[in-house]
């Protein structure tokens, strides 16, 4: 007589056995992607940058194509439409930030001195991190001028960056009907359809987070920087550029800039002014997060803050401030995949349950 051998593990452990493996394989392939990532960064920061460009750009070469003009010539307007408005944008952001940063930095101390002087001892760190942050920079300045050719260097590397994204923006544009067939050529043939869906779905997201979050920075960076001058707030064109600049981290991003503003306003202006400043930056924050955000980015995936927070941690701890700016877009990416996939997948496994319970209705009706 045969008899049946009993499961080592019950359903529920053998079920928890399997995800756990799924989770640490993909855990594992997610480290090493990482890794290679860190590895080859001064080939993969371009072609992230440039991504994010071709996302944020695309509209005025799809336009251009609409006019008739050829795909290399409108290629080449746009990213010479980049040059202009990029670095306009920068040349402003940086003169703004070096013409009024002295008095930032100085109204940043005082204030650091007048809550010290206010809390006592629970304000004396806050001066203590002022004198250290000034020995700092000084030690920094002096390293800095010892080391001028390690600073070009770095300049050298910034500069072959944006040039190399340049580039990879033009050719990005120009080829971006071959993509699909470039794709599918790479993937098995019967999963093409899902991996050119999955593609897609990664670049509207990112194509609609780069549009939002710019149009919604400079909205902010108008309003806050509007309040400052009706404030008569020191520094207010430096200020508003610092906005839009840190409107790109999103959250943590606003906190610091309107933190920032606050504490210059307090020390030049006194408390009352402080507490409108305050009071204009939640109000650019509010009608941000209730109007702008659900009209602007409703064709981005939605990400839960806890994600974005997570991400934007994640990011820093890989790449410093690069990593921080390209760690939204890239999770939003990551989040299309998935939400494709679980559309494809998800639809078809309730089909299939569907039709089972269906059949093994029919087969209870017939018996």
């Amino acid at each position: 007589m045969q008899t049946s051998r009993a499961p080592l593990l019950p359903e529920p452990a053998r079920k928890l056995a399997a995800w756990c493996a799924v989770a640490l394989l993909v855990a594992g392939v997610a480290a090493v992607f990482v890794w290679l990532c860190v590895v080859f960064k001064a080939a993969v920061t371009p072609v992230l940058l440039a991504i994010l460009g071709t996302a944020l750009l695309g509209p005025l070469y799809r336009r251009l194509l609409r006019m008739k003009v050829s795909p290399s010539l409108a290629a080449a307007v746009t990213v010479l439409a980049v040059l202009v408005v990029v670095g306009g944008a920068t040349y402003i952001v940086v003169a703004a930030l070096i013409e009024t940063g002295d008095q930032i930095l100085a109204s940043l101390r005082q204030a650091a001195v007048d809550i010290a002087e206010h809390f006592g001892a629970a304000g004396t760190s806050l001066e203590d991190l002022a004198e250290n942050a000034r020995t700092l920079l000084e030690k920094f300045g002096g390293t800095a001028a010892s080391g001028v050719i390690s600073g070009l260097s770095v300049v050298g590397q910034m500069l072959a960056t944006a040039v190399l994204a340049l580039l990879l923006i033009f050719f990005f544009l120009r080829d971006s009907d071959r993509a699909a067939g470039s794709l599918r050529s790479l993937v098995p043939a019967a999963t093409g359809d899902t991996a050119e869906a999955m593609a897609r779905r990664a670049f509207e997201a990112v194509e609609g987070f780069m549009r939002g979050t710019t149009f919604v920075a400079l909205v902010d960076a108008i309003l806050i920087g509007a309040g400052l001058l009706v404030l008569q707030v020191p520094g207010a064109v430096g200020l508003a550029a610092l906005v839009f600049v840190t409107a790109y981290i999103p959250y943590l991003g606003a906190f610091l800039s309107g933190a920032v503003a606050v504490l210059v306003a307090l020390a030049d202006r006194g408390f009352v002014i402080a507490l409108w400043v305050l009071g204009v930056v939640l109000a650019v924050q509010v009608i941000e997060g209730n109007l702008l955000q659900p009209m602007v980015q409703s064709r981005t995936v939605q990400m839960h803050p806890a994600a974005v927070m997570l991400a934007i941690t994640a990011g820093a701890s890989v790449a410093g401030v690069l990593g921080m700016l390209l760690a939204v877009p890239l999770t939003a990416a990551a989040t299309g995949v998935l939400g494709e996939l679980r559309a494809r997948y998800g639809s078809h496994a309730e089909a299939e349950a569907g039709a089972g319970g269906g059949a093994g209705a029919g087969a209870g009706g017939a018996g």
